[in-house]
């Protein structure tokens, strides 16, 4: 399966399979109208500046027939100070077209997310996940990661949702 860097083209492609994976994976957290209302125009817009952002961050995508995307991954240093500097990543977004889950390609893509923030000097890299994704922290823990103890509630499309944080080692 091939994977590579997303380049600022890729935009509308990664909005799609944002809005879509979310649209399927958090259809029994979050509210149809909120879940109906995600703009694939508007979240283009965010990954076209944010690929294009000096500070940009490493953002993966797999492909599937003809280069199509069919999954992405983002990740960068972990953003708020409280691990020493360097030491540790955030993978930020991790998303499949629901037509390629269980297929490996999310598997591929999270090895190869791993790879490189291994290869970029990082030894631990971390990720929020919804405590009620039970797809998702299954998806997470067979690739190694698990709960670090740490859990925030975050209010998303009208609703209070508990967050667990979730580490693993780069090296493992």
């Amino acid at each position: 399966m091939p994977i590579r860097e997303a380049l600022p083209e890729d935009a509308a492609a990664l909005a799609s399979v944002h809005v879509l994976s979310w649209r399927a994976a958090y259809r029994d957290l979050l509210p149809g109208p909120y879940l109906d209302a995600l703009d694939a125009e508007e979240r283009a817009g965010v990954w076209r500046a944010r690929l294009a952002a000096p500070d940009r961050p490493t953002v993966l995508v797999a492909t599937g027939d003809g280069g199509r995307i069919v999954a992405f991954s983002c990740f960068r240093p972990w953003p708020d100070g409280e691990f020493a500097p360097g030491s540790t990543a955030e993978l930020a977004a991790l998303y499949a077209l629901p037509e390629v889950w269980g297929t490996g390609v999310g598997r591929a893509l999270l090895t190869a997310s791993t790879e490189a923030l291994g290869a970029a000097g990082f030894r631990t890299a971390a990720l929020w996940v919804f405590a009620g994704n039970a797809r998702g922290r299954r998806f997470y823990e067979a690739g190694g990661w698990r709960p670090d103890g740490t859990a925030v509630r975050e209010e998303t499309g009208g609703r209070t949702l508990e967050e667990l944080r979730y580490r693993r080692g780069l090296s493992d």
